[in-house]
């Protein structure tokens, strides 16, 4: 047998043996694939797991977002507040109330509110020529501009508070109804129409439908109808 391998060398000469991989390169791969895996391992265990977390943690995150948002919802609200409260001041300071005397000067004040022979006389009468101009006491809308039985030609406004105030005996009138005045416009001129025994105009103030006198009413807001009225009250009452 050892002399016929001998004899027949050439029987495997040209064949070639299929290499086998080093220990050490099938050693990296192996180590490769460890390392890959324990990469990713320890990025999963890296990401953050709702159901591993403690729940407390997780109230304490919510709590401050809400408490975030909540501080941020007032901060919204106050300056809104502030722009309005600064807007209404504005106004105010741009629109005063303002309450005037229907004649200025040049009037003589002659017959009060009170009772007259029995009846009682619900406005105040201030003597004036005929055909002096006459203006509306405050801001308001003109109810009534024309015939008012024994008033005369008669002028009504009714002011925001509900107020209103009549004017009567009017020899000419200068607006209509429906039109808004302000106070200081004029509403007509004094006249002797109506039940009226010489030239005058008749004022009256009515609060709920109710009249009241005209004198302590726009005292209290800053309009005197003038000093006389204390020696007229004075003779009233003492007679």
């Amino acid at each position: 047998m050892r002399q016929q391998l001998l004899d027949e060398p050439d029987r495997y000469r040209g064949r070639r043996r299929v290499p086998t991989p080093p220990r050490s390169r099938y050693a990296a791969v192996v180590t490769t694939a460890f390392v890959g895996a324990g990469v990713v391992a320890l990025g999963a265990s890296a990401m953050p797991d709702a159901k591993g977390v403690n729940p407390s943690v997780l109230d304490e995150l919510r709590q401050a977002s809400v408490t975030s948002q909540d501080l941020a919802d007032r901060s919204v609200d106050a300056e809104r507040a502030t722009r309005d409260s600064t807007r209404l001041a504005a106004d105010d300071a741009a629109e005063p109330e303002v309450w005037l005397l229907p004649l200025a000067e040049g009037y003589e004040f002659t017959t009060p509110y009170g009772m007259r022979g029995g009846e009682l006389h619900t406005g105040v009468d201030l003597v004036a020529p005929e055909g002096t101009p006459y203006v509306s006491i405050h801001d308001g809308t003109v109810t009534k501009a024309g015939w008012f039985g024994g008033y005369g030609y008669t002028v009504i406004v009714r002011h925001a508070d509900g107020t209103e105030a009549i004017y009567g005996h009017s020899s000419q009138l200068s607006v209509k109804e429906g039109q808004q005045v302000k106070a200081g416009d004029q509403l007509g001129l004094v006249g002797n129409t109506g039940h009226s025994y010489g030239s005058h105009l008749h004022l009256e103030i009515h609060v709920k439908g109710e009249p009241r006198d005209p004198v302590p009413w726009l005292q209290q807001r800053g309009a005197d109808i003038k000093l006389q009225v204390e020696a007229i009250y004075s003779d009233v009452t003492a007679s």
